[in-house]
């Protein structure tokens, strides 16, 4: 059942068009993450749905159009980049803020400030002052008090933008559990691809003023559907192809040479695409110079002969770059594999089915909101 409904809205601030007919759904119980670069429109879009800015278009809850409901009447809930905290106030009295704004009477408040303060395990932290709490204890803070007054919608704003890397990770993971036991819908602003990935139930990945891509982070991670959403999620090996047909067989031209390509669909809207090689779908092995430099195919694999023009160790992988015909293609092999050094003649093998896809050149238009 769908929860939330956005249908063709539009937002102007002066002659600036800042969201240009965005369609959205988020159904009962479900998390969509609007992910996108800054200035692309996901707080502004966070921003109409919440009722704090006029906008066109149509925005229902549950089938009832939200036209002329103010914001409080809404009963959405959000959580602030910032945090938001008073820092004069406890722990407790933060998390109890929206329930004595409402008159809860006063049992009932004490029971669900202490429910959310167990829920994101701050329970033993109740009475300390916020000013003193790092800034992962601040989040969950921040998260407690929307959810106290329990809302219908969640909505979060970045609101681990400010953490470090690690504790971005963990808070992340911790996220996307909470809300899944609550069952509670809830849309989660982020231009972090992993975050986005590691928290949402649906993915919609935003350009500027739109939405271009929607679906669950493994269909948006398998099919980007456009060549923008791919380079959003750092997958960037992508090459100029044309899909043909010859001799029974359909072969795909490009700058890496004649690929087979029986095992690809054709793209959609015409026979040229960008070849999408994906970073994990690569063997690499150590070459004699002088071997083949055209491309061949062993047991339904792509066989490459180039250069490993560049490594790196990145902790839990390797990032490798290997030149081919003169085009630079980035992957990630295992840590502890062992490569030979910069300037190596390598031979790279792919599964098409798993490492490969192919982006129309030319999409006829949003993405949004398709079946995948």
């Amino acid at each position: 059942m769908v929860d939330l409904e956005v249908r063709g809205v539009s937002k102007r601030y002066g002659e600036t068009l800042a969201l240009d007919r965005v369609d959205l759904r988020v159904e009962r119980g479900e998390t969509v993450a609007l992910l996108g670069p800054s200035g692309c429109g996901k707080s502004t879009l966070l921003a109409v749905v919440a009722g704090l800015e006029p906008h066109d278009g149509t925005i229902r809850w549950r089938g009832r159009d939200l036209a002329g409901t103010p914001p409080e009447s809404r009963r959405f809930g959000v959580v602030f980049q910032d945090y938001a905290l008073f820092p004069h106030l406890n722990v407790f009295e933060n998390v109890a803020f929206g329930l004595r704004v409402r008159r809860t009477p006063a049992a009932r408040l004490r029971e669900r400030a202490a429910e959310v303060l167990s829920l994101v395990g701050l329970d033993h932290l109740r009475s300390r002052d916020v000013t003193t709490l790092s800034g992962g204890e601040r989040q969950r803070v921040a998260l407690a008090r929307a959810l106290a007054p329990e809302p219908r919608l969640l909505m979060l704003d970045e609101p681990l933008a400010a953490l470090d890397r690690n504790l971005r990770d963990r808070l992340a993971e911790d996220l996307g559990a909470i809300l899944s036991e609550l069952d509670l819908p809830a849309i989660y602003v982020t231009h972090d691809v992993e975050e986005a990935l590691a928290v949402a139930d649906r993915v919609a990945v935003m350009e500027p003023r739109r939405i271009a891509r929607t679906g669950t982070p493994e269909a948006i991670y398998r099919e980007p559907g456009s060549e923008y959403v791919a380079r959003f999620l750092g997958l960037d090996n992508l090459v100029p192809a044309r899909w043909e047909r010859a001799g029974g067989r359909t072969v795909l031209r490009t700058k890496l040479g004649a690929l087979p390509a029986d095992a690809l669909p054709p793209p959609a809207g015409g026979q040229e695409a960008a070849l999408l090689l994906r970073p994990n779908g690569i063997s690499i092995l150590e070459h004699a110079a002088g071997g083949r430099a055209a491309p061949a195919s062993s047991a339904g694999r792509w066989v490459l002969h180039g250069e490993l023009t560049g490594r790196s160790f990145r902790g839990a992988a390797q990032r490798v770059q290997v030149t081919v015909r003169g085009v630079d293609l980035r992957f990630r092999v295992a840590a502890d594999q062992t490569l030979p050094p910069p300037g190596s003649a390598v031979t790279c093998t792919i599964d098409p089915r798993r490492g490969a896809c192919l982006i129309p050149r030319r999409p006829t238009g949003p993405i949004s909101e398709r079946p995948i």
